[in-house]
């Protein structure tokens, strides 16, 4: 597979390279965060939340609608599965990684998505990076062998736990937590009330 950069022109359909934020604090932060052998995601980390770049990410970035700033980490090699937002979602890259993304217009009309179609690309530590709503993404994979660390902000609640919903659309099969929708693959672990909806190879990075 090839893994492109984050500057290659391709990574334009998916999201844009954020500049102009001091990330020392939010790096400072992210040093005494876990890094597990499988992956870890918290929605909501306070002491992130209260770091300046953070805040001024929320003024601006955000246009001033509360976020949540959170952090994934562990090691991780596989897709899995694919989620989308309804809104663009910021990473701050704390160590190198790869992302594998997709776009939301290529899913099928019953919610299947090809996952050939998936594009990766390298995000060097210390990036900031918005990937759009219509992008579809997962937990990154990792590129050193210590793991990775990925600092994700999004308006607030996104990810957690929401009440089952009546499915009137058929897109609402996907709902999976609050402003999460999820397709999953066959072998990538998802609970029972997941949406399998991923065709083709659980793409996996080579070491």
């Amino acid at each position: 597979m090839e893994i492109k950069k984050v500057t290659d022109p391709a990574f334009r359909s998916y999201g844009k390279v954020i500049t102009g934020y001091d990330c020392e604090g939010i790096l400072k932060v992210m040093e005494g965060t876990p890094i597990p052998k499988d992956v870890v995601y918290v929605p909501s980390e306070p002491e992130l939340e209260a770091v300046e770049a953070v805040r001024k990410m929320e003024r601006n970035l955000y246009g001033q609608i509360p976020i949540q700033a959170g952090y994934c980490n562990g090691h991780n090699r596989k897709m899995n599965a694919m989620e989308y937002h309804r809104n663009s979602e910021i990473n701050v890259a704390c160590t190198d990684l790869v992302l594998m993304l997709g776009r939301q217009q290529d899913i099928e009309e019953d919610g299947t998505y090809d996952t050939g179609l998936a594009e990766l690309f390298l995000i060097p530590a210390g990036t900031v990076i918005e990937v759009y709503a219509t992008t579809l993404h997962y937990a990154p994979c990792h590129v050193n062998p210590e793991g990775f660390r990925c600092v994700v902000i999004l308006p607030k609640g996104t990810n957690t736990d929401m009440e089952p919903v009546e499915v009137i659309f058929a897109e609402d099969r996907m709902l999976f937590a609050k402003n999460k929708w999820l397709i999953g693959h066959k072998e990538g672990g998802l609970p029972e009330n997941g949406f399998i909806g991923l065709k083709g190879v659980n793409l996996e990075l080579q070491s």
